[in-house]
């Protein structure tokens, strides 16, 4: 049981942790974190081509397109 009242002393700090991290952001800052460093992907297109190969190597149906690809990972 003691493993139990740790478990909840680690989600309850984690909990604590991501609510005190939430800000608002002004509207002069948010050109800062419009930059394109800031961005999730840093290039997109390469995300975009990379994600085409793993999906036609995979023989997979891509999540964005209705199309399935072959197993060599040809155009």
């Amino acid at each position: 049981m003691r493993w139990f009242a740790r478990l909840r002393f680690i989600l309850l700090i984690s909990l604590l942790g991501m609510l005190v991290s939430c800000t608002t952001v002004a509207p002069w800052q948010r050109g800062i974190l419009a930059q394109p460093q800031m961005a999730a992907r840093h290039a997109p297109l390469q995300s975009a081509r990379r994600h085409h190969l793993y999906n036609s190597r995979e023989a997979a149906a891509s999540a964005q397109t209705q199309s399935k690809g072959g197993a060599c990972g040809c155009y």
